[in-house]
C-alpha cells in the first residue's frame, strides 16, 4: 500500500499521541489487525460531503483506506452499520476528565484529590461513548490527568486519547486560588499558584516534570471563583511572554483562560496557542488573534448550563451574577470574532456540564453563531448534516481501531440504503 493511499483525519489544536505495540521475546510478530466498515454515509469533514455507500479500511490501529463500494480483501473482519452515517471521532479541545461539578460547597470542601482520581475513569468512558476520541484536558488537581492518561494508553481504562495540562498556573487571588473564604483556611496539595516571572517558570518546569503535554495559564478571571470580576487581567504582559517562552524551551504550547478583553489581547501577544472561552472579546483582539492565528475556544454549553443549574447547584449569587452578565455579550463577540477571521477550535469546559454530553454544543454554535458542525470513527443514525443534534446520539465508536461502543439497534440493520 502506497503512502498516498492512507487517509488520515486532522483535527487542528489537538496534541495526538500514537502509541505502537511491540511483540517481544517473539521470532515473528503477526500483522495487523484488519477491519472493514460497511455503512450508509460517511461525512468528509474536510470538504463537508457526504460520500454513500462507503467502506473504510482500517489496518491495526490506523485507516488504511476509505472510498464509496471499495472492494474487501479476503479474511479481513467486516462491520456492517447499516444505514448509519460514519463521521471521524470527535475532539474537544477543552475538558476536565477528573472533575464534575455537582454541589458548590461539597465540590469546594468534602471532596478530595482521590474522589477525582477514583471518578476520572467513569468521565473517560463516558465521553468516549459519547464519541470524542480525543480530548485536550485543560487542569487538574495532584496530577490525576497523568494517571488516567497513562492509564489509557496502557490499556488499563478506558477512555479518549489525552493530551493533558496538568496543574493551572494562577496568580495570588486569581482564578485558580481559593477566594472569598476565611484567610485561615488551608488546602493542603500540590499548587499552580505562581507570581512572577521566576515563579511562573519554575511552575511551568515542575509541570513538565510531572508528564504535562501542555501548558494552562489563567490569563484573566474567571466566573467559577469568587474574585470581583469575571474578565479582568491577573497577569502583566511581561508575566504572559515569560510563560510561552519557557514552555516553548519545553517543547509545550500554551492554553489560555481569557473572558476579559484586556486579558485576551496580552495572551494573544504573547503567542499562546488558544484562547479558552473569550467571551468579552474586542476589534482589536480579533486583529491580534487573527494576526497571530490564536485559536478560539467558545465554550457555550457551559455557560448555559450554569444559568439552568446553578441554583440547584448552590452556587453563590455572584457567581451567577457574573454568568449571567457574561452571556449577555458573548454571541455578538463571539460572531464579531468568527466573521473577522478568527480560528475556531471546538472546547466544551466538560466537568462544569455532565460527562458525555459534549456534543450539544454542536446544535447551541449553530443556533447562536452560524458555526458549521466541524468533525478513529463514530456512526449515527441519522444524517448530522441534516440534523446537528445526531451528533448528541452516537450508536457506534470505534478507537485506533478498536469498537467500544455498540448500540446499533435492529431499526438500523441491513444493508446501507441507496
Amino acid at each position: 500500500m502506497t503512502q498516498s493511499s492512507r487517509v488520515r483525519f486532522v483535527a487542528p489544536l489537538v496534541l495526538v499521541v500514537a502509541s505502537v505495540a511491540t511483540a517481544i521475546g517473539r521470532q515473528e510478530a503477526p500483522g495487523p489487525r484488519r477491519v472493514a466498515i460497511r455503512a450508509a454515509h460517511l461525512i468528509d469533514p474536510a470538504s463537508g460531503q457526504r460520500i454513500d455507500d462507503v467502506v473504510v479500511l482500517v489496518e491495526g490501529d490506523r485507516i488504511a483506506q476509505v472510498g464509496s463500494r471499495l472492494g474487501i480483501p479476503a479474511g479481513t473482519q467486516t462491520i456492517d452499520l447499516g444505514r448509519s452515517t460514519i463521521l471521524p471521532g470527535l475532539l474537544d479541545v477543552h475538558t476536565h476528565l477528573s472533575m464534575q461539578s455537582e454541589e458548590y460547597y461539597s465540590d469546594t470542601f468534602r471532596r478530595s484529590p482521590i474522589d477525582a482520581a477514583v471518578r476520572a475513569p467513569l468521565h473517560a468512558r463516558r465521553t468516549l461513548e459519547a464519541g470524542f476520541t480525543t480530548v485536550r484536558d485543560v487542569g487538574a488537581v495532584e496530577f490525576v490527568d497523568v494517571a488516567l492518561r497513562n492509564a489509557i494508553n496502557e490499556g488499563a481504562v478506558v477512555g479518549p486519547r489525552m493530551a493533558v495540562a496538568t496543574l493551572a498556573l494562577s496568580a495570588t487571588g486569581g482564578h485558580g486560588d481559593l477566594n472569598g473564604f476565611s484567610p485561615y483556611l488551608r488546602v493542603e496539595g500540590f499548587s499552580g499558584i505562581a507570581d512572577g516571572v521566576d515563579e511562573l517558570r519554575k511552575r511551568i518546569r515542575e509541570n513538565v516534570k510531572r508528564g504535562a503535554d501542555w501548558i494552562k495559564v489563567l490569563a484573566g478571571a474567571g466566573v467559577l471563583s469568587e474574585e470581583e470580576s469575571a474578565g479582568a487581567p491577573q497577569y502583566s504582559q511581561e508575566e504572559l511572554n515569560a510563560v510561552v517562552t519557557e514552555a516553548a524551551m519545553w517543547g509545550r504550547r500554551v492554553a489560555a483562560h481569557a473572558h476579559g478583553a484586556e486579558a485576551i489581547k496580552r495572551a494573544a501577544r504573547a503567542g499562546v496557542a488558544s484562547v479558552e472561552h473569550g467571551g468579552l472579546i474586542d476589534e482589536e483582539g480579533v486583529r491580534i488573534m487573527k494576526e497571530r492565528g490564536t485559536y478560539l475556544v467558545p465554550d457555550i454549553i457551559t455557560d448555559v448550563y450554569i444559568l439552568e443549574h446553578g441554583a440547584e447547584q448552590q452556587l453563590p449569587a455572584k457567581i451567577i451574577e457574573k454568568e449571567r452578565s457574561l452571556r449577555g455579550e458573548q454571541d455578538a463577540n463571539w460572531s464579531r470574532a468568527l466573521k473577522g477571521g478568527v480560528k475556531f477550535a471546538f472546547g466544551t469546559d466538560a466537568g462544569v456540564y455532565p460527562h458525555g454530553q459534549n456534543a450539544r454544543q454542536f446544535a447551541l454554535l449553530v443556533e447562536h453563531l452560524g458555526v458549521p458542525p466541524y468533525a478513529d470513527l463514530i456512526a449515527v443514525t441519522g444524517d448530522p448534516l441534516a440534523d446537528v443534534s445526531e451528533l448528541e446520539r452516537v450508536r457506534w465508536v470505534m478507537k485506533n481501531g478498536v469498537v467500544y461502543k455498540d448500540d446499533r439497534s435492529s431499526a438500523n440493520a441491513g444493508p446501507p440504503s441507496k
